[in-house]
């Protein structure tokens, strides 16, 4: 199932100063409760749209770099996999395959 259902509970206790997402995330009610906590909204409008919304073009490109980032950590099965039981240790599994993605 997509994540785009729950995002307004997974954001309720966070407070970034904007949020990037893809078209998946483009509904009414999603994006009024961001900008009602005070959240830039970045998402591109659906086609179908009949009001298209404005977006920050330049910033959404932006998430390419990260979608191109966990495409990278996918080939590294011990996190994909998710072995490791503890969060801890798996923050530290991620921070040795952002060290090894970086020396290449």
């Amino acid at each position: 199932m997509h994540d785009a259902p729950f995002a307004e509970e997974m954001m309720s206790d966070q407070y970034p100063e904007s949020f990037i997402g893809d078209k998946g995330y483009d509904s009414d009610a999603f994006v009024e409760y961001l900008e009602q906590k005070g959240i830039q909204v970045v998402i591109p409008p659906r086609s179908s749209r009949n009001n298209p919304r404005d977006y920050d073009a330049e910033l959404y490109k932006e998430r390419n770099i990260v979608e191109r980032f966990i495409n990278k950590i996918k080939w590294f099965r011990r996190i994909f996999a998710r072995f490791e039981k503890l969060a801890s240790r798996y923050l530290a599994f991620l921070h040795l395959v952002g060290t090894l993605i970086w020396l290449r």
